[in-house]
């Protein structure tokens, strides 16, 4: 797993928990199945830019928000 497939994991765990929605919830407003959402937010797949684009939306924000938490993102001990 890629340091950069792990920070997108964890904003997108984050920012899904912040919005206190399930990950079924999330993959369903995305259009993706839940064991993908489950996938990338355990930092195990590379989100193509058509699967970011449907997450931002259904979180809310835009492409480049949620890229830029992911840049600015610091894994906890925990997550590395």
């Amino acid at each position: 797993m890629s340091d950069l497939s792990k920070r997108f994991g964890y904003v997108l765990r984050r920012k899904r928990e912040k919005a206190d929605i399930s990950q079924e919830e999330l993959a369903e407003r995305a259009g993706l199945h839940r064991n993908t959402l489950g996938l990338l937010e355990r930092g195990q797949g590379a989100p193509t830019l058509v699967v970011v684009e449907k997450l931002a939306s259904a979180l809310g924000t835009t492409m480049a928000k949620l890229v830029g938490e992911v840049e600015r993102a610091k894994l906890p001990a925990s997550a590395e």
